[in-house]
């Protein structure tokens, strides 16, 4: 026994010391995942500004060139005026430091070879000379050959034109073709690329980052900078190739540039872990050491009792506890609970409705005992202070995000769902920070997309995602903590998903919602204690008006079977009378559509749904001619069809599935109104 009772510290100690490593790893994990993100869109950024900025000279080379197609062209059948043409290309484009006309030897009778060439000499004045020479055999240069080849333009590996424009520069080359179809030459533009060296150069994302630029052939044209020749450690490369000529672009950034900050912060968090190790295992030692210090403990242990009751008192005293919260409001059926354990944690959940939007969020704090209470106090206060200014989550989570890293001396972290519902039009948008995803009830159960981002307090100035979707009429969004999913039995067998999202099947209120799962939990875990808080928030979306446009256009009908449906839903009567309602509807519309409007006029047909206490009531509201269908005369249904009538089995239609119909004409609209009573 005395063996046993020993190895228990251990085991503690043990046990402390991989939750504190876990904890640091989770964070290191999600920072860098962070950090790289961020770097990746910078990176991706500067390569983008960089390969458009090069573009623009590609194009406008181009542009000179081809343009030029047509002269040239026309020169074939007068030779000496082609050195003009490759004058005015140089001379209209400051971006043109050298042209050629290159004949295909033997195109012309008289002259084997015949290349003039034009250039931008140091005094920016044009030179012309030929390239038709022994010493440079301009028929087999790459910007030659290639072009005649693809019968197309073509940009040239970047060279040292030494019997040209005597720099570093790449050449845009286009066949020219004769009447007969026939290359007879090849027109040339010289891009000089020493401008590539200063642009390349001038790309800092991070201070000892640097660019590099490769040829298609992967060749260097810009290489490694004499500063950056040392580095030994890990890079991270990011790249871009530019379009046509194959130029690829890449961003080196050291890690120690990317991770500078994170491993300053690591290196501080590992010193507290291991001076935690350290005082955990002093504790334990001292523990060890007999009855001596029994009194000793015991007190501390009833200070720690206190201190979770404190902490108990503060977290259930910064939430709303009054339910159903908005007693007014049909539209919404919310209920929330914390079921706090022994250990109390920071479980958070809070909501307001301001504007006709509802804000809401659920948390939980890493730690436990009264510094998480605290922390879930701060949390909850500065939610409740960035909501009253903005309606954007995003900005709602980044700038807490940015106050609680300010004050996170314990080194806490706070993962947080925070959500605005827009409870007119139902559009809910809603920011992730590292929390568990809720699920979204509408006709099957589902977990809600999130973006996960990072939890709250580790890094400011991270960014975080903001996200949308649509609520329809009866769907709800159940919000949780892992306090649920992880809640342990005796054999630590997890809840888990399946076992919830089961105890979310059926039609109940909000509250039954939170009771039947509280119950079921109860039931699996049995005699296990509760290890973390039990954090639920059930919103169920229960607009009581449905309103839809239609065009006065015949196609437009189809879209009345889901508009009746979800307010024959809404309302008390049975589902199985929606076709009927559906079909009664259908004929009031269609008279609108084919009767309201002259023919060529495009109008519009309003209808709304009101359920109310006792009936279903549809409008039909429309802007045309008047009329009222109500005034027409009973239809005898049992006379012949050559004595009835032409018209009305519409409106007996009408009358016959609906409770009540009315007509009036008010302020130049035709409005009908159809009753159903329950």
């Amino acid at each position: 026994m005395k063996f046993l009772k020993s190895i228990k510290p251990l085991l503690l100690v043990i046990v402390a010391a991989l939750t504190l490593e876990a904890t640091a790893l989770v964070q290191m994990y999600f920072s860098q995942k962070g950090i790289r993100e961020e770097a990746s869109m910078r990176a991706e950024s500067q390569l983008e500004a960089t390969r458009n900025k090069i573009l623009i000279i590609i194009d406008q080379a181009e542009a000179a060139v081809r343009n030029s197609q047509w002269i040239a062209q026309w020169c074939l059948d007068v030779p000496d005026s082609m050195e003009r043409v490759c004058q005015r290309i140089v001379s209209d484009n400051p971006v043109i430091v050298g042209s050629t006309m290159a004949m295909v030897p033997g195109y012309l009778p008289k002259r084997r070879l015949f290349s003039p060439y034009v250039y931008r000499d140091e005094n920016e004045e044009l030179v012309c000379r030929s390239l038709a020479t022994e010493e440079y055999d301009y028929p087999s240069q790459e910007w030659f050959v290639k072009p005649m080849e693809l019968g197309a333009g073509y940009w040239s590996e970047p060279y040292i034109d030494e019997g040209g424009g005597e720099m570093l520069m790449t050449t845009y080359s286009l066949p020219i073709y004769d009447k007969k179809g026939k290359i007879a030459g090849i027109l040339t533009g010289d891009v000089s690329l020493e401008w590539l060296k200063e642009l390349i150069g001038s790309i800092k994302v991070y201070p000892h980052a640097f660019c590099l630029l490769d040829s298609r052939e992967g060749n260097s044209m810009v290489g490694i900078p004499p500063e950056a020749t040392g580095i030994e450690e890990e890079v991270f490369v990011y790249d871009a190739t530019v379009d046509r000529t194959g130029w690829k672009i890449s961003i080196v950034i050291p890690a120690s540039d990317m991770f500078d900050v994170l491993r300053s912060t690591g290196f501080i968090v590992m010193i507290l872990q291991i001076l935690g190790l350290v005082m955990i295992i002093l504790m334990l030692r001292s523990y060890i050491k007999g009855q001596k210090r029994y009194s000793a403990l015991d007190q501390k242990r009833k200070l720690v009792e206190g201190e979770l009751h404190i902490a108990t008192g503060i977290q259930m005293s910064m939430v709303p506890k009054t339910f159903p919260p908005f007693p007014e409001r049909s539209d919404l059926d919310m209920a929330a609970t914390i079921v706090p354990a022994k250990e109390v944690g920071g479980d958070l959940y809070d909501f307001f409705i301001r504007d006709e939007k509802l804000f809401f969020c659920v948390g939980d704090v890493s730690g436990k005992g009264v510094p998480a209470a605290l922390v879930m106090a701060v949390t909850r206060t500065t939610f409740r202070n960035l909501s009253a200014s903005t309606d954007s989550p995003g900005r709602i989570v980044r700038s807490m995000n940015d106050s609680l890293s300010s004050m996170n001396e314990n080194n806490m972290f706070v993962t947080l769902f925070c959500g605005v519902l827009d409870l007119q039009g139902g559009l809910l948008r809603y920011c992730n920070a590292g929390h568990n995803p809720p699920l979204i009830l509408t006709g099957s159960i589902n977990i809600l997309p999130v973006v996960p981002n990072l939890p709250l307090g580790i890094m400011p100035g991270m960014d975080f995602q903001e996200q949308e979707v649509e609520l329809s009429f009866d769907d709800a969004i159940f919000l949780y903590t892992d306090g649920l999913t992880e809640a342990e039995n005796i054999a630590h067998e997890q809840f888990g998903e399946q076992r919830m999202v089961d105890a979310l099947h059926g039609r109940k209120s909000a509250a039954d919602h939170l009771e039947s799962i509280k119950g079921r939990v109860a039931e699996f875990v049995g005699e296990a204690p509760q290890s973390d808080d039990l954090t639920m928030l059930f919103i169920h979306y229960l607009p009581s008006a449905r309103h839809l446009v239609l065009k006065n256009d015949i196609s437009q009908i189809t879209l009345l079977q889901t508009f009746v449906g979800e307010a024959v839903k809404a309302s008390k009567l049975d589902g199985l009378l929606a076709p009927g309602l559906n079909l009664a509807l259908e004929e009031a519309v269609t008279n609108v559509i084919n009767y309201a409007y002259p023919e060529g006029v495009e109008g519009s047909v309003e209808l709304d749904a009101e359920v109310g206490e006792d009936a279903l009531v549809f409008t039909v509201t429309d802007s045309g001619k008047e009329f009222d269908p109500t005034a027409r005369p009973e239809v005898d249904i049992n006379e012949g069809v050559e004595q009835r009538k032409i018209g009305g089995l519409g409106i007996h239609l009408v009358r016959n599935i609906m409770d009540e119909v009315s007509y009036e004409r008010r302020d130049g609209k035709n409005i009908l109104k159809l009753t159903k009573k329950y």
